[in-house]
């Protein structure tokens, strides 16, 4: 026998033994853990029209989805499937003075199709999923009590009252029964030595066949995905022509109108010096005024402290301006992209004049926090409510401009108050 042949029957038993052990760990954590979170979600929609399920419900499908996200990882790791993990970005409780609102989180999971996808895979986890996962640790494991009962230990097993042992179909009376029964085993091992990988496999395909996104969500995730970059388009096409109108009407009408003043002075510098001297100081305020505008200008494409110094410190400066006292909370550990944050601030500043001019309110707080992948913005005023994302509010802008980066906002404004609005933006910090 080879070298190449040892090392290979050497690799292939390792393979078996490792595929039976993690079958098995697999096997003691898929029925509890299934078994467990299906009960949880069943009560807890089962207390939804109560009340309590409202409360109850986006924390227990918190868990489940962090239960399936670790399955996930494992079917990639052990058994190479990889499963995409499609939930739609939604807000979770969030530290605001108000909390955040009960009813649209809870139906905002419900209403995601990954949701109910994850509950259809617990029970089948709990039952297939359990059984593939055993059997490769059974065709392993189940020989060895074969050979042992061929070495003797069959008398340990034989009934003392007279019964008979089984080893499978084999009645084990005797030392020549016994011999039929490891005859089994090694039958048994034979097969094992093919299929205890392969069932393994069959598993995490199982998994990843329940679990995974089926075509038509993919073809509606392609559909929203192409909606929001063609808004992402437009918005940047108005915006473009925005900066185009305020160029010419503003800082170019000035720097036209000074340029033609400075060559006035230049005539009338030796006939007339006192006007002169007046056309000089109206340019030098036309200059002044034209270097203002072009401020604004820039502002309003990148303000230069949230290029210097991140969202954070942009949502404080803009949060000083505000006529309302306003409370800012910042918890960001880094920075995210340039257009990630860029999008959050004017987010945030559409948010807050919306507040301002509309709200009555004489409080506000923003809280800013990373969580996970994560970045959420809550905005919370005091007002009189009744705000609603509709075609032509200033909500909608945000949300389109949100879905640029598969954003999503949530607005919680009761009539007579308080509103809630919460922002969340799938981005790592650096």
């Amino acid at each position: 026998m080879t070298n190449d042949t040892k090392s290979g029957g050497s690799s292939r038993a390792r393979g078996m033994g490792v595929a039976a052990l993690r079958g098995l760990a697999l096997a003691l954590v898929a029925l509890p853990g299934s078994v467990l979170c299906f009960a949880l979600t069943l009560v807890s929609l089962a207390l939804i029209p109560i009340g309590l399920g409202l409360v109850t419900t986006p924390w227990v499908l918190t868990g489940v989805r962090a239960y399936a996200d670790w399955r996930r990882v494992l079917a990639a790791e052990w058994g190479g499937v990889r499963i995409p993990r499609a939930y739609r970005p939604f807000p979770s409780p969030s530290p605001s003075p108000w909390g955040a609102n009960p009813w649209t989180r809870t139906f905002g999971m419900l209403r995601d199709p990954a949701t109910w996808r994850d509950l259809r895979w617990l029970p089948v986890d709990m039952t297939a999923g359990f059984v593939t996962a055993l059997l490769p640790a059974v065709l392993l494991l189940y020989p060895l009590e074969g050979l042992a009962i061929t070495a003797g230990l069959w008398r340990v097993f034989a009934d003392p009252m007279g019964g008979t042992y089984w080893y499978g179909f084999v009645p084990v009376t005797d030392q020549a029964t016994a011999f039929g029964a490891g005859a089994l085993a090694l039958v048994l091992l034979f097969f094992a030595h093919f299929l205890t990988v392969p069932l393994l496999q069959v598993h995490f395909r199982l998994t990843g066949a329940v679990l995974g996104s089926s075509q038509g969500e993919l073809a509606e995730r392609v559909r929203v995905l192409t909606e929001t970059r063609r808004d992402a388009v437009d918005t940047s096409a108005a915006e473009l022509r925005r900066i185009e109108r305020d160029l010419h009407d503003g800082a170019q009408a000035r720097l036209v109108a000074m340029g033609m003043d400075l060559g006035t002075v230049e005539m009338l510098l030796d006939k007339d010096p006192e006007k002169a001297r007046q056309l000089l100081a109206q340019a030098r305020q036309s200059s002044a005024d034209a270097l203002a505008e072009l401020r604004d200008l820039v502002r309003g494409i990148h303000p230069p402290v949230l290029a210097e110094r991140g969202l954070g410190d942009a949502v404080r400066a803009l949060a000083l301006r505000l006529p309302v006292a306003t409370e800012v909370t910042v918890e960001l550990p880094g920075r995210a992209e340039e257009p990630v944050e860029s999008a959050a601030y004017f987010a945030v500043s559409e948010v807050l004049t919306n507040a301002v001019k509309h709200a009555d309110a004489d409080r506000i707080w923003i809280d800013l926090h990373h969580t996970g992948e994560m970045l959420r913005i809550t905005v919370t005023d005091n007002g009189k409510g009744g705000a609603l994302i509709g075609a032509g509010s200033g909500l909608a802008g945000v949300e389109r401009r949100l879905g640029t980066f598969d954003g999503v906002l949530a607005v919680g404004s009761p009539a007579g108050g308080p509103t809630m609005v919460t922002m969340e933006i799938p981005c790592a910090l650096s």
